[in-house]
């Protein structure tokens, strides 16, 4: 980096949620980072074209900084999960953590991140949820993939595109709705003929539910009106911010 960092996340997102006290989690902004524009600043996606040397110079500072070793995901906006691995960068769109100070992690710019452990605070677990990932059931493998009860799990929904700018068409709409009736509330008539506004909070909220997992928090963030985050739709050519979920002693 061209300056030495201070460990301090600035205004960074520490989730709303009653998760146990081992149990820690964290949404970076922008802040902070010596990524150079259209990257500025704290940009810690290695494939949009940001410098490399950069890039990991920002993900050593969020490892130091939040004391934990992230795991790092070639998200493919598909619905396998993994088990956190900090040695490999494995092509999978969530991942599950039961180790000592490992996160689940993942990068977003739209798309939606959602974190979970459960109420014990024995393993925890990142997704990355967008429209495609989320109606091929990427939240639902999770929540298989952690081996708990559903009704022990909880979820927070972390910042993502916003019902009232994610414009989408009528292909997305019939995805969900053919799998879960009560989706058609999830989405608004655009103003564009044959075109939709999509929840994706509301979308996750009802695949959450219908999995069994009744505990669900967050949600309200809007990556392309929040200047906070990168934004793909808002920018196209931009960085990535995190959402990293994991255990304490």
């Amino acid at each position: 980096m061209s300056h030495e960092l201070s460990l301090k996340p600035l205004d960074w997102l520490t989730p709303d949620w009653p998760a146990p006290k081992n149990v820690r989690a964290c949404v970076t902004t922008r802040s902070h980072g010596d990524s150079a524009a259209p990257f500025a600043h704290f940009n810690l996606g290695a494939h949009v074209g940001d410098c490399a040397e950069q890039v990991q110079a920002n993900r050593r500072y969020l490892a130091t900084a939040l004391g934990c070793q992230p795991t790092w995901l070639n998200q493919v906006h598909g619905n396998q999960v993994v088990a956190a691995n900090a040695q490999q960068v494995l092509s999978a769109d969530a991942s599950v953590s039961r180790d000592i100070a490992l996160a689940s992690c993942i990068m977003s710019a739209d798309c939606l991140p959602v974190l979970f452990t459960d109420q014990a605070g024995t393993c925890v677990a990142a997704a990355h949820a967008g429209w495609r990932s989320l109606a091929a059931g990427v939240l639902e493998n999770t929540v298989s993939a952690m081996q708990v009860a559903p009704q022990q799990i909880m979820a927070w929904l972390g910042p993502a595109i916003g019902a009232e700018v994610f414009e989408v068409g009528g292909e997305v709409r019939e995805a969900f709705t053919q799998q879960h009736a009560a989706a058609r509330h999830a989405f608004v008539a655009s103003s564009n003929a044959g075109r939709w506004l999509a929840d994706l909070y509301q979308l996750a909220r009802i695949r959450l539910a219908a999995c069994g997992v009744q505990a669900v928090y967050g949600g309200g963030l809007c990556t392309l009106t929040d200047a906070r985050f990168y934004s793909y739709r808002r920018e196209s050519v931009t960085g990535r911010f995190a959402s990293l979920v994991w255990l304490t002693e």
